[in-house]
């Protein structure tokens, strides 16, 4: 038996409590075997208005349940990293589903006994125990998906449409699979970047772009006809350009992957025959990031809402009369780090000087009974190109009213939603608060910085933090709204932390051959045989999983998770062809990145990676402040080899 249990977590307004149940039990009952408690991590709106990320646990006993939260923790601090989850983090509602197992565990799990356990979810890695040594996919057993829905359903306006749902297992074995019902493992150094991938699946309508089907076998050459895949061609690059075609808008240009946007053999899980945009991205190795190919699907789907294809925009409602004398207001989305376009129109001419206000006085703009007045809501990053989708519903929205007579009615002054107060905000967020909508006049918001009130001519409901260039530090940010027609009437106030300190991150090496100390303009060098481990730490002055990435040469930065199969905190060993661990290689310091599949480094134009190479690295604290990267650079030579130390070189005892 399911038995519901809302835990206290309440945002603006009271908001998350409404939007559950309205009431917070102030006392957990007995943790029950198969009990749950719904935690709300980040409510943004209402459920039927965006799309709702459902993280529950299978696995974990009473016990457990705070190595749940951390893995929780880790694993949304990861998504929150990588673009565009990172910009666009707030389009999200996110809850966690806490569920109490009477064994620890996943069944047939090929590091921990391969045995059946009895969890609330029935997450195994196979139907039948013992599993295969290099069994990685993760599903639901016998009654698992029927008790996901019913823990699922316990979140009011929660559909199977708006929703996306991953199931973290309680094991350090490697492991997840895709869909709608995504699963992941908790502890697995790799687990936090499933998520992200699966999700460029089941939201993005994304493909595999790696070259295998079975890990250690190349896939048959691709022989069939011009792919669906977005992503995907079997065009050359002066025939996309000629047709207009696929990825022809961002040919030439840096990915965010790494590399250069063009044309890259294999995908879909064939190994020749077919081309994809980048050397790497997110959908071929976990651990990198979107391309500017699937970072445009992305934020289609999030900003429309996987298939819904509209953004979400609140207003004065159009089916309603409005009157000479009203404020028209439109409520919008709102992303991490810029803001949406707000244009107002009368008559089809668009009205200068509105400075993007998301109200339109009509009294004010001389707006007479029979005009009509429109707004437009648009999205207009840089990160889509596609017309299609740039003018499409997922990021442009129209509104229209013709003006009619009717008297106002009076509203309540308070805030009714507002960039989440539970946790420090970054120093380059844009914080954002709406309010109540009083029908012929519009309400002042007063934005304060440690006290201090901050100049505020357009009377904005967003405060771009990064506009203000903060020196590094904490601060308090508040934001207050009053009636300023009626003097002494109540007002509401907000308080953000502003977290604008980085986080700290630092390396550790293998003993080298030698080393040359970095100076001021120059990074530390370091001489090796044949391989080197890295380990990086990171701290930060807040609460909340750091997130590690490091680049090799100028590639794309990579997620550090440590090394794969080995207990958390084991260093990262880079070698000239890579380590081979269930049948991916791993540090690859050769051509084609960081990550391999082993067949490919027996292909004709796969160079080993001896000589030198630069690495970087930096840290994403919970808040999204990454820090500054540092540098170091190491010469790696053959075990046989003669070694040139280089100038100033010291070699350790």
């Amino acid at each position: 038996m399911v038995r519901r249990k809302i835990a206290a977590a309440v945002g603006a307004a009271g908001l998350l409590g409404a939007v559950l149940t309205g009431a917070v039990p102030s006392a957990a009952a007995p943790e029950e075997v198969g009990s749950a408690t719904v935690v709300p991590l980040q409510v943004t709106g209402d459920p039927e208005d965006r799309l709702n990320l459902i993280v529950l646990g299978d696995g974990y006993t009473a016990e457990e349940m705070q190595q749940f939260r951390d893995d929780v923790d880790k694993h949304l601090n990861v998504q929150w990293s990588i673009e565009p989850f990172r910009s666009y983090r707030d389009y999200f509602n996110v809850y966690m589903i806490e569920i109490v197992s009477g064994e620890s565990g996943i069944s047939c799990d090929p590091d921990d006994g391969n045995v059946r356990r009895d969890t609330p979810l029935k997450l195994q890695y196979a139907g039948t125990c013992p599993a295969g040594a290099n069994a990685r996919g993760v599903t639901f057993g016998a009654g698992g998906q029927d008790a996901l829905e019913r823990y699922a359903s316990m979140i009011p306006g929660v559909t199977a449409q708006n929703r996306q749902t991953l199931t973290i297992a309680n094991t350090s074995t490697y492991g997840g699979i895709g869909g709608r019902n995504a699963t992941t493992t908790g502890q697995a150094p790799q687990g936090p970047l499933v998520s992200p991938h699966e999700l460029g699946h089941s939201l993005g309508n994304l493909q595999d772009e790696y070259p295998y089907s079975t890990r250690n076998v190349p896939g048959a050459p691709y022989t069939g006809g011009e792919p669906s895949s977005i992503h995907h061609t079997i065009l050359t690059e002066q025939q996309m350009r000629d047709q207009q075609v696929k990825w022809y808008r961002w040919l030439g240009e840096e990915s965010l992957s790494g590399g250069v946007i063009g044309r890259y053999e294999s995908g879909q899980t064939r190994a020749s025959g077919i081309w994809r945009p980048s050397e790497h991205s997110i959908m071929r190795w976990i651990g990198y990031h979107f391309d500017q190919i699937g970072r445009e699907r992305m934020i289609e789907k999030i900003s429309g809402r996987r298939d819904d294809v509209e953004m979400t925009v609140q207003s004065t409602p159009t089916d309603q009369p409005v009157s000479p004398g009203d404020v028209l207001w439109v409520e919008t989305m709102h992303p991490l780090y810029h803001e949406l376009t707000v244009t107002w129109a009368v008559n089809g001419q668009v009205v200068a000087g509105t400075n993007n206000s998301r109200n339109f006085d009509l009294d004010a703009h001389g707006v007479q009974i029979g005009d009509t007045v429109t707004v437009t809501v648009s999205d207009d990053t840089t990160d889509v190109r596609d017309p299609a989708v740039a003018d499409g519903g997922a990021l442009t929205q129209t509104r229209e009213w013709t003006i009619v007579e009717e008297p106002p009615a009076p509203a309540d002054v308070e805030f009714t939603s507002s960039t989440s107060t539970t946790h420090p905000v970054g120093g380059r967020d844009v914080v954002y608060v709406e309010t109540t909508h009083p029908r012929d006049r519009i309400l002042d918001v007063t934005w304060r910085l440690n006290g201090s009130v901050l100049a505020n001519p357009d009377n904005s409901r967003n405060l771009d933090l990064g506009a203000l260039n903060l020196r590094a530090g904490t601060y308090q940010l508040t934001a207050t709204v009053s009636d300023p027609e009626v003097a002494g009437a109540p007002t509401d106030t907000l308080t953000w932390t502003v977290d604008n300190v980085a986080p700290e991150v630092s390396v550790e090496l293998s003993d080298p051959v030698s080393v040359v100390p970095g100076t001021r303009v120059r990074p530390p060098h370091y001489v090796f045989r044949e391989w080197f481990e890295m380990g990086l730490a990171a701290t930060d002055d807040q609460d909340g999983y750091v997130v590690i990435e490091f680049q090799l040469d100028g590639d794309g930065w990579f997620n550090y998770h440590g090394w794969p199969d080995a207990p958390e905190g084991t260093p990262y060993r880079f070698t000239p062809a890579g380590t081979v661990i269930k049948e991916i290689a791993y540090g690859n310091l050769g051509s084609g990145g960081v990550t391999k599949a082993p067949f490919e480094q027996s292909y004709p134009d796969f160079e080993p990676g001896y000589g030198r190479h630069e690495l970087q690295y930096r840290a994403i604290d919970s808040a999204g402040n990454i820090s500054e990267p540092k540098t170091f650079t190491v010469t790696v030579t053959d075990t046989n080899g003669a070694v040139a130390l280089p100038p100033g070189a010291i070699v350790p005892d």
